[in-house]
């Protein structure tokens, strides 16, 4: 889900809206105009104000005299205070995109973008009513994957932007313009992707922040290319100085991180223009968010702290801006390569102790659920893990779905009565989305779960891989029916909850006080939920009895971390400063004999 700190080079993927009834009601209207009945994922035969309407785009030779395979989306807004591809989101402000996939694409031929094409929040662009649009044209390249297990896939690989397919450098889009469609009138003049995404430069190392980047021989093998996987390293204080040092290493899961995040050596920016952050109903929190990141600076280098190696890993796929960092059917041995190629790495490179009990993971969010992943699928190689808002670790509460007894995903089951099942929330309960209109944004970003958003990415992660090479969907995404054999899958292998209790006969001796949840009770995507259901499991665990850690924060929203003294909008920006001081007891007690205990404690 959300990551815990907003990353650099990219868009946001999504946010808590606190937006008005009437907002949530003006895009039900407008989406009340999109056929319900439709159950695939084009709109072959669309009927609507605008169905004869034809959108022709065309590249130039310019840009590549190869044919070119991707995405096309064609987005369709009625504001010019930004581009049309930053303007899509699953809340109430958001505008149109209709999406359709191009093969073998030749320089200086028109595609055609019309009312077959998958759209949201609008079904097809023959929905679309007559009027000026602020229009652009987007193409999300993607590349041919001839895979170790006998599938060839066409996909969009990371450019080092994070897989944010309107920020990828390489990806063609069109300069916005003001355009009428109205298929009454005159013809569409065609949209040129005239415009390239330009390459990221990447981050300098500073005396702090280093920079590691391997190539994974697991993944290079499974992908069929050369895959690389890094990380983002904070030195501790004292590092040059004490070079007999040996550290212990603290994981930090989160999103995509393009460099070291939250670590502001100099003071805020006193010229610095204070923004608003809507969902915390806050001024100035650019402000406070360099604040904060001065004070860890502090707080890192000031006697006292605990001197450890703190990495973020970059590991981004195809289908995603990171792995979930275990391996897939889908996506490889990315838990693998993390775990036996990557740490050995950096724990060679910055003196790490390099052993299970000198190790440490903790995370938000996407990030929470990978802390607790790896703790369960390498119970040995950490000596605790620390899970904040984590994305759903028991799948009968995947959001509000329970993928075992539910036959659809996006309508409680019913003869009469079809109720929509909410995305999102604000701590209030207002709904921001729905659980099906989000993945409809998905189905139109992209088709066989290559939107790079947060359903398909959970479906790559947890699916088996279908005839045609792609993750099998866990439902369909124009009906929400779920697909029960696919679930099974699931539970067996990324159910966390059903795992633990599963296999506690041999896990429980390792893992019995290394589980630790934390979660607000209002979280915006419902990820209370599972927490719920796996502590009453933990709990009725024994031999040994379960003796972590799983607390409530009382109308606490996403990213809530534990820390009952400060508000969300501040706890969020303190993962370190929280869960760091508490493993020095845990390492000691835990270190076998003759571990080197001391020479990091300066």
């Amino acid at each position: 889900m959300l990551a815990t700190h907003r990353k650099l080079l990219r868009a946001p993927r999504r946010s808590a809206s606190f937006g008005c009834v009437s907002a949530i009601v003006a895009l039900s209207a407008l989406a009340a105009c999109a056929s319900p009945k439709q159950t695939s994922s084009t709109n072959a035969g669309a009927t609507g104000p605008n169905a004869a309407l034809r959108v022709p785009v065309r590249f130039p030779a310019a840009r590549s005299a190869e044919p070119l395979d991707g995405r096309l989306l064609l987005l369709v807004s009625t504001d010019s205070a930004n581009e049309p591809r930053f303007q899509v989101s699953d809340g109430a402000a958001t505008q149109l995109v209709f999406g359709t996939d191009v093969d073998g694409w030749t320089p200086d031929t028109d595609v055609t973008v019309d009312g077959a094409a998958t759209g949201y929040p609008l079904h097809s662009l023959a929905d679309v009513p007559p009027g000026r649009y602020w229009v652009q044209a987007v193409l999300n390249r993607y590349e041919t994957f001839t895979r170790s297990d006998g599938h060839t896939v066409k996909l969009p690989p990371d450019k080092g932007e994070g897989q944010v397919w309107n920020r990828k450098p390489g990806n063609l889009y069109s300069t916005p313009r003001w355009i009428t469609l109205d298929a009454n009138g005159r013809a569409v003049e065609p949209l040129v992707l005239d415009q390239e995404i330009g390459p990221i430069t990447p981050p300098e190392d500073t005396r702090w922040i280093k920079h590691v980047t391997i190539r994974s021989e697991r993944l290079s093998k499974f992908w069929g290319r050369d895959m690389e996987i890094g990380a983002n390293i904070l030195l501790p204080a004292g590092f040059d100085d004490h070079p007999d040092a040996r550290y212990p290493l603290v994981v930090y899961h989160g999103h995509f991180p393009a460099t070291f995040t939250g670590f502001r050596e100099e003071a805020p920016d006193p010229n610095l223009k204070p923004d608003f952050a809507a969902r915390f109903n806050l001024s100035g929190y650019n402000r406070i968010q360099q604040e904060q990141a001065h004070q860890f600076y502090k707080d890192w280098t000031g006697p006292g702290f605990p001197r450890v190696l703190l990495i973020e890993i970059r590991h981004p796929t195809p289908y995603y801006d990171d792995s979930y960092a275990v391996n897939s059917a889908a996506q490889g041995p990315y838990g693998d390569a993390i775990m036996y190629e990557l740490i050995p790495e950096i724990e060679k490179r910055f003196r790490g102790i390099g052993q299970g009990w000198a190790r440490i993971t903790y995370g938000g969010s996407t990030g929470g659920w990978e802390a607790m992943a790896v703790q369960v699928m390498y119970p040995d190689e950490f000596n605790g893990a620390f899970a904040a808002c984590p994305d759903p670790i028991d799948f009968r509460a995947y959001t509000v779905v329970n993928l075992y007894e539910d036959d659809n995903a996006y309508y409680p089951n019913g003869p009469w009565k079809r109720t929509p099942r909410p995305g999102s929330r604000n701590y209030l309960g207002h709904l921001n989305t729905t659980l099906e209109q989000m993945n409809q944004k998905e189905a139109a970003l992209g088709s066989k779960g290559r939107s790079g958003d947060q359903w398909d990415i959970w479906q790559a992660t947890y699916s088996p891989v279908g005839d045609d090479g792609y993750p099998k969907p866990i439902w369909d995404k124009a009906t929400g029916v779920i697909d029960k054999e696919v679930a099974t899958y699931w539970r067996e292998n990324y159910d966390l909850s059903y795992i633990l209790e599963r296999d506690w006969a041999t896990l429980g001796p390792k893992l019995h006080d290394k589980i630790n949840v934390y979660v607000g009770d209002m979280d915006n995507y419902y990820l209370n939920n599972a927490v719920y259901l796996t502590e009453e499991r933990l709990r009725a665990l024994s031999n040994p009895k379960w003796t972590g850690e799983i607390t409530y924060g009382d109308r606490a929203e996403h990213c809530w971390n534990g820390d009952p003294t400060r508000s969300n909008a501040i706890s969020r920006l303190r993962y370190h400063q929280m869960y760091i001081p508490r493993i020095l007891d845990r390492m000691r007690a835990r270190a076998p004999a003759g571990a080197d205990t001391l020479s990091w404690r300066y």
